[in-house]
């Protein structure tokens, strides 16, 4: 059974865009996954199609109709009943690794895209949608959002990537950054690869790239090394970087 991408946008020409290329496009030609992207103005019931309206309260901009936006919603679930129903809004809960792997391991997924000044509150709960967001900043609209949810999803299909094991030790894997990689040349203006990497000891590379990736990940990212349960009282420096 492919997994199955089901995409609520007013803007359904954006996809599956830069998913039909590189490994999701390959994934996507062999079946492996599925796009249909649905038009929200498609189930606006006046005759300009309109699909928001004025901020109750009063304010700037304009918000998507709760009842064009759960008309869609039902259209959608009733093609893919099981699929989690998810929303792109920086209002959501940020998006983590964990539930990308868990989100990928199903049937597939709905994405409800908002645009404006987004979504009629009343559409979470009366429809059970799960906001989430993909970072602290604001774009256009949703679709950028879902096009990388659906990547980071996608990525981890059985049979996309190369190998099973190929993205076990990649950044937030195990609550990490990942240690810094290396190539080719050994030499390039003056700097080298550590030694260690080339001296064919594989627990002495295991031990250095985890040793780095704490590293760096408490130096960049305290927030995730708190999360991981790193040593609070470690100076957050990378001076301890082994060369």
């Amino acid at each position: 059974m492919s997994f199955a991408a089901t995409i609520l946008t007013l803007h359904p020409e954006m996809f599956p865009g830069p998913l039909a290329h590189s490994l999701a496009g390959r994934a996507l030609a062999d079946g492996l996954w599925s796009c249909d992207a649905i038009q929200i103005r498609d189930f606006a019931t006046d005759r300009h199609r309109t699909v928001d309206d004025k901020p109750a309260g009063g304010g700037v901009g304009m918000v998507m109709r709760v009842d064009v936006l759960a008309a869609a919603v039902d259209y959608a679930r009733a093609l893919e009943p099981d699929a989690p129903l998810l929303a792109m809004t920086p209002r959501g809960a940020p998006l983590t690794q964990s539930r990308v792997r868990a989100l990928a391991v199903g049937a597939g997924l709905t994405i409800l895209c908002g645009r404006f000044e987004g979504f009629d509150e009343r559409i979470f709960e009366g429809r059970g949608v799960e906001p989430v967001s993909v970072g602290d900043y604001i774009l256009s609209g949703g679709e950028i959002g879902a096009l990388a949810l659906l990547d980071a999803c996608i990525r981890l299909l059985p049979g996309v990537m190369g190998a099973a094991s190929s993205g076990d030790e990649e950044s937030f894997e195990a609550g990490l950054l990942e240690y810094p990689q290396f190539t080719r040349p050994v030499e390039w203006e003056g700097r080298a690869i550590p030694e260690v990497l080339r001296s064919g000891d594989h627990a002495r590379i295991a031990a250095w790239r985890q040793r780095q990736a704490e590293v760096d990940t408490r130096s960049r990212r305290p927030d995730l090394w708190e999360r991981h349960g790193g040593a609070p009282d470690q100076p957050p420096s990378g001076a301890q970087r082994e060369e």
